[in-house]
């Protein structure tokens, strides 16, 4: 898309895309009471900022009892996070509350668009470091495994360069953190499109719905076909429909993204690589992989087009600390979006994350 004929569409059809965000959201509502929402784990809200809600999992008396380690989730800033406790039996909280561990989430909240400033230095540095004081005001300890999925993970990975003593291992799920032709299928779109900040001035904060247009054009197979196909192969089986059904209601409740933070991914990440290079600037810090010095475990789907190996094992491999793996989801039926598998599919609550809490107390375990 040319700069003129963005220019044209955008001061048509922002309010347009604004609204079918709304539609969208309409649709999620109809689809939770349809009773598809999600049975999510009882928590307890720490912190209110701009942005951010802190959130504990648990009971009162559980928290109390337990001074083990804690891990502070963190997820894609475009969603609402309970893909990452969907259901008791597909529930990543659970499985991590299961294990003794102290749970928290960075929980983002839609931004007015007067607060259209906030970028990389805010979600990645700032608010998680509100997030690990809170964590310390609560009783946990002063270092967190940060786990991140998808661009979460860019959040998590960039948390990690700049606060090293303050994490205790990085758990990167499925995170796009090399950008390539190779890598990336959003390469293409890119290098067609202008430079991101008109789109981002147009919008304020980028509506939901338009992420999901450029998702789509980048990848119509993992965000069309397989979800068409996976819905086909969930019909003979009810609980993995429920779960597809679960998700499809989630990928309805969405928030835009501030403009400034959307600008930063697009032109920094996207079209510069400048994180895998060593250069991504954040406030007055320069950071890239070398300056990862967590223990690191990374996940990736070798199948996958959307985040495909090449997108993460690089910058897994060029971070600092010795002690490092990487690990393999192969997919499930009934998750919906591949994507997402890694937090909702029963063959990663069966086998993955059993694997993830091994190497956390210190194993290595088999990458396939």
């Amino acid at each position: 898309m040319q700069a003129s004929n963005w220019n044209t569409m955008g001061t048509l059809g922002a309010q347009a895309l604004k609204n079918m965000d709304k539609s969208r959201r309409a649709r999620g509502d109809m689809l939770e009471r349809a009773g598809y929402g999600p049975q999510q784990t009882p928590s307890t809200v720490l912190h209110t900022e701009p942005g951010l809600n802190v959130r504990r999992y648990g009971a009162p008396a559980d928290i109390a009892a337990n001074g083990g380690p804690a891990v502070l989730i963190v997820p894609a800033p475009i969603k609402r996070p309970y893909i990452w406790d969907l259901a008791p039996d597909i529930s990543v909280v659970r499985r991590w509350l299961e294990q003794g561990w102290r749970v928290y989430l960075a929980e983002w909240v839609a931004l007015p668009d007067t607060h259209d400033h906030f970028g990389l230095d805010d979600y990645g540095d700032h608010l998680l470091a509100a997030c690990r004081r809170a964590i310390a005001d609560d009783g946990g300890p002063d270092d967190v495994v940060v786990a991140g999925h998808s661009l979460g993970g860019i959040l998590a990975a960039v948390h990690s360069c700049l606060h090293p003593d303050a994490v205790r291992a990085t758990i990167l799920l499925e995170s796009p953190l090399h950008f390539t032709p190779a890598s990336s299928c959003f390469a293409r779109l890119i290098d067609a499109t202008p430079h991101a900040r008109p789109i981002a001035d147009t919008f304020r904060q980028v509506p939901g719905v338009f992420l999901n247009m450029m998702s789509a054009m980048a990848e119509p197979q993992a965000f069309q076909w397989e979800r068409w196909t996976d819905r086909m192969l969930s019909m003979t089986d009810p609980k993995a429909m429920v779960t597809h059904m679960r998700v499809e209601r989630w990928t309805h409740d969405e928030f835009p993204l501030p403009g400034r933070l959307f600008t930063e991914i697009v032109e920094s990440l996207y079209r510069s690589d400048a994180f895998m290079q060593g250069k991504l600037a954040v406030g007055d810090r320069t950071i890239g992989p070398r300056d990862l010095k967590s223990p690191l475990l990374s996940v990736v789907d070798p199948r996958s087009k959307l985040i495909p190996p090449a997108a993460l094992v690089p910058f897994h491999d060029a971070t600092s600390n010795p002690r490092k793996q990487v690990l393999h989801y192969e997919g499930d039926v009934g998750v919906n979006l591949q994507h997402v598998g890694v937090l909702v599919g029963r063959s990663a609550h069966a086998k993955l994350w059993p694997a993830i809490f091994e190497w956390l107390d210190g194993k290595d375990v088999a990458a396939a």
